[in-house]
């Protein structure tokens, strides 16, 4: 595998881009010396990248409301699946967690992955309640 090297700095990744690139438009025929020469440079892209630009996991909130903008669905359409418009609000604004129900609901209608909808994450006043208690223990 010619000048294959570790990626350490912004210049070896991108000259590791660049090399991959090219297998893009020729892909290698797997079992063949470029095929192997591929898949150690994605193995390496790989690594750089979630050490130096780590994806956020995305909250259930998140990605109900970023489905509803890639599918153009209205606030209405949750309410219709959740079955109530002040349960919508809460979720969205965060002053409710999402129920196992609501989950399955969104992962059977609108195809959220059941895995992002059961990420446990904070509600807004979450915060303050905290507060209150250590200040109440004060």
């Amino acid at each position: 595998m010619d000048n294959i090297r570790p990626i350490k700095t912004e210049a070896d990744y991108d000259w590791a881009i660049a090399e991959i690139t090219r297998y893009f438009d020729k892909e290698p025929i797997p079992g063949t010396p470029d095929a192997d020469r591929f898949d150690v440079l994605a193995e390496l892209i790989e690594a750089y990248e979630a050490k130096h630009y780590p994806i956020a996991e995305t909250d259930p909130v998140d990605a109900i409301t970023a489905h509803m903008e890639m599918a153009n669905l209205s606030r209405h359409a949750l309410v219709k699946l959740l079955g109530s418009a002040s349960r919508a609000s809460e979720i969205l604004a965060r002053k409710r967690a999402l129920t196992m129900d609501m989950a399955f609901k969104l992962n059977r209608e609108w195809h959220i992955p059941a895995e992002v909808l059961i990420v446990p994450y904070h509600l807004a006043d979450q915060g303050n309640k905290d507060d209150k208690k250590a200040a109440a223990r004060a």
